[in-house]
């Protein structure tokens, strides 16, 4: 009995990967630039056709509109792209809502690969497959995959979440120094202690960047002749400014 159901599922993804194609059975065509912006322009159209009918309840009339998108990407754009991969991702929702979960899993894993592929694991849209996926295996009552993925979410969500706030730290830092260089000290240490807010959270206090605020901060007192402020902020910083350094600031 269980060899017939594993031969039946078998069957089933092997029919429902054949729907989304491979690189040997859709083949990426090579067109004009016109013609590639006339068709991308259809598959769009019909990509939002597909979000209007599913927003109305419309299931059926959203995957035939998303079916007819994804055929004409899988041709303009290929079957490994991120554009096509959000369409893969689209369809699946709408069947994980028909309730027709094993062809739900056939789309979004299919997304998941290729966002990973193109994007990495770390970032939000592999997070967001991830996301889909993890919903989509509870609602099969695949409980402990569901867990799993949903558990990778998170630690890349989390991740994000950590580059995000290193990066506006970095920011607030540059700022800082342009608002030094052109003489205005009091903006110039509001945006020092900006970035010292972030650090102290992200690294602690004990971490080089955070003694590298502090620095900072200590440099600047000196120069608006606040002594006392410099000394405090000068025995906060173990390392020396010159070890820090910030990232370019880059003017568009």
């Amino acid at each position: 009995m269980k060899k017939t159901v594993y031969i039946l599922l078998l069957s089933f993804l092997l029919t429902a990967c054949s729907a989304i194609g491979s690189k040997t059975e859709v083949e990426k065509k090579n067109f004009s630039a016109m013609e590639k912006k006339m068709l991308l322009q259809k598959a769009n159209k019909y990509n939002n056709e597909g979000v209007k009918a599913y927003r109305k309840g419309d299931l059926k009339a959203s995957v035939a509109y998303y079916k007819k998108s994804i055929k004409i990407k899988e041709r303009v754009l290929g079957v490994d792209n991120l554009n096509t991969a959000t369409s893969y991702n689209n369809l699946g929702l709408v069947y994980k809502r028909m309730g027709k979960h094993n062809e739900a899993l056939v789309y979004i894993s299919e997304a998941l690969k290729i966002r990973e592929r193109q994007l990495g694991r770390i970032d939000s849209q592999t997070a967001q497959s991830y996301n889909n996926l993890g919903t989509l295996l509870a609602k099969m009552g695949e409980t402990r995959k569901a867990i799993t993925y949903t558990e990778k979410t998170i630690e890349i969500k989390e991740h994000i979440v950590h580059k995000e706030k290193i990066d506006i730290a970095v920011s607030y830092n540059n700022l800082a120094v342009l608002y030094e260089e052109s003489g205005d000290y009091d903006k110039a240490l509001t945006s020092y202690f900006k970035a010292l807010k972030i650090n102290e959270k992200v690294f602690g206090k004990g971490h080089r960047v955070t003694h590298g605020n502090y620095a900072n901060i200590a440099l600047l007192y000196y120069t608006m002749k606040k002594f006392d402020e410099a000394r405090k902020y000068a025995a906060m910083a173990k390392k020396e400014p010159e070890t820090m350094t910030l990232a370019p600031i880059i003017v568009d």
